[in-house]
């Protein structure tokens, strides 16, 4: 088609081009909304013949999924033209195919020549927060606010939350500025307790909201509200407000929702399985509903009614991988593992896979089937070679977690044979080295890992703490652990490893302060041995009895625990 013959065709052609047509492969159309209107012939009166050829061969590239040649004279000629229709356009095309600053740049074209339109005013602001240019973007807003439209302050400060505290503290001073003009607009109340809530200030958020009634009659500011009250801690006093919403607004399913969701936090299940029904019978094709349904009867041990809605869900080809793994846990509680084995082996790629593989793995290793469980695993790694490391580690973890530490190793050898160099099963190995008290083949494997991954706080760790359980080289094994803690100053584990180490080195004090600190963080059995033998240490044996007593209370088969006590007291009572 030569351009003077396109001309004869394009006001025609275009006028009528709402959409770009649909790929032949299904790729969806780039869609206008009710507000994105073609230009009219009229319109197109005023144009040159260029501008013309330009958005006919953007159409006709369109139609062909050449969206890059679409959406690339669309913007040209908005630049050109500075028309509010063909900017519109043009930002419709970069918000489907995720062109940001193409839509950043078209939305301000067509927001300054439309000053009038709502949904161009909007579309600046939100493409403005993207960009992380609040100040500007709440200019936009502005105008959508005072030409009484749907208003995204909620976006504004749902996209600042991962901003700096300056650039959050100027887009709470543009929301206490607007609240003086408008104190009572929800949208505005919401986004300014949204705020506040990423700043950790979860009471001034709720106070905030308290303060005004439209947190009482807007939907966004009163959910807002349920969810601090929980935050906080005061769940119950969550319900009756949400209750509230929902006689004013009978017909929400965020309300209701939430409501159901507040039940199941606060363990009232008969309550919330009661609401879940209820919505899943106003909304029968919501399969998220049906699915939180059955959780709340798997919770509420109904599990002929969890069994009923999970294979409803499997039946309607939703959920399916969740709905087989949870059929596979509601057998293994009824006691029925040949029912769960079935259900377990139907769980596809996905989150649930290894869960599954894992459950699969030690129903047969209880029963005594370790040579199919290993039979499957490895059918599994042929099927399904993206997660062939997984299966590997989870067969040798059952084998381990039963003491058959030689066949554990074997199935890591021959995985780091497959894989060599896998950190993850070199750790592995390290850790079933050091069960064969092959000491010089965990250090080994974990330098190797260190010399790899220099930060890896774990198996700096791992290093420094065997080395100072194991050995006498305690100044090199602080340094380590010392290195671990730096990098993950909060990791249970690594504080014990720091209390260990200063109670080889002498330094009780220290030593007692970082175990308490491990203790408090995970109340693990070998943590309590170790406090307990610090503190004996120190002469205060009583304290030292009531960790063990406690520890023993969760884990009365502890072995450390026993040789602990025994070793220290000559006897394994207390």
């Amino acid at each position: 088609m030569n351009k003077s013959l396109a001309l004869l065709t394009a006001s025609l052609l275009l006028a009528g081009c709402q959409t770009l047509a649909p790929a032949p492969d299904g790729t969806p159309p780039v869609e206008d909304t009710a507000a994105s209107k073609a230009p009219t012939p009229k319109q197109y009166a005023s144009f040159s013949e260029d501008t013309l050829y330009a958005l006919l061969a953007a159409e006709l590239a369109g139609q062909r999924n050449r969206f890059d040649i679409a959406l690339g004279n669309y913007v040209q000629q908005a630049n050109a033209t500075q028309d509010p229709a063909v900017a519109e356009r043009a930002f419709r095309i970069a918000e489907y195919l995720g062109a940001e600053q193409a839509a950043l740049d078209t939305a301000l074209i067509w927001s300054n020549n439309a000053p009038d339109s709502l949904d161009a005013q909007r579309a600046a602001a939100v493409q403005l927060a993207r960009a992380g240019r609040y100040d500007e973007s709440m200019e936009y807003m502005e105008r959508v606010l005072l030409g009484q439209g749907d208003t995204h302050f909620d976006f504004l400060a749902l996209s600042a939350a991962e901003t700096d505290p300056d650039t959050r503290d100027g887009l709470q001073q543009s929301f206490d500025r607007l609240l003086q003009k408008h104190p009572e607009n929800g949208q505005l109340l919401f986004g300014k307790a949204l705020l506040l809530h990423q700043d950790g200030r979860a009471e001034d958020a709720l106070e905030l909201l308290e303060a005004h009634d439209a947190s009482q009659e807007e939907i966004p500011p009163l959910l807002l509200r349920a969810r601090l009250l929980q935050s906080l801690g005061r769940g119950e006093e969550a319900l009756p407000l949400l209750e509230k919403g929902i006689e004013k607004h009978p017909e929400d399913k965020r309300l209701r929702l939430a409501y159901a969701r507040q039940l199941v936090e606060l363990k009232r299940l008969d309550e919330a399985k009661s609401e879940f029904a209820g919505l899943v019978q106003r909304f029968p094709d919501d399969d998220d509903l049906r699915y939180s349904l059955a959780l709340v009867c798997l919770e509420a041990e109904a599990w002929d009614e969890a069994i009923v809605y999970l294979e409803e869900l499997v039946a309607r080809d939703a959920h399916v991988d969740a709905a087989h793994f949870n059929l596979g846990r509601i057998y293994e509680q009824r006691g029925e593992p040949e029912s769960a084995l079935i259900e377990y082996a139907l769980v596809g790629p996905g989150e649930d896979y290894l869960p599954a593989q894992v459950r699969q793995t030690e129903i047969l290793f209880e029963q005594g089937r370790m040579a199919e469980a290993g039979a499957r695993l490895a059918r599994a790694r042929d099927s399904q070679p993206d997660y062939a490391i997984q299966l590997y580690l989870i067969e040798s973890e059952a084998l381990a977690n039963r003491q058959r530490h030689e066949e554990a190793w074997q199935v890591i050898v021959k995985a780091l044979e497959q894989f060599p160099g896998d950190t993850n099963l070199l750790y592995t190995r390290a850790m079933l080295a050091e069960k064969r008290g092959d000491l010089a083949g965990l250090e080994r494997d974990l330098r190797n890992i260190i010399e790899r991954e220099p930060d890896n706080a774990t198996a700096l760790n791992a290093l420094g703490y065997t080395l100072a359980d194991r050995t006498t080289r305690y100044d090199e094994a602080k340094a380590l652990i010392e290195r671990a803690h730096q990098l993950n100053p909060e990791d249970p584990a690594t504080l014990d490893s720091m209390g260990w180490v200063n109670y080889r080195l002498g330094n009780l004090e220290e030593a007692e302060r970082y175990l308490r600190a491990a203790l408090a963080k995970y109340p693990d059995h070998e943590v309590a041995a170790h406090l307990g033998e610090v503190l004996w240490a120190r002469g205060k044996q009583g304290e030292a009895r009531e960790v063990w007593s406690t520890a023993l209370e969760a884990q009365p088969d502890s072995p450390i625990l026993r040789a602990t006590i025994q070793r220290l007291t000559g006897s394994e009572k207390l």
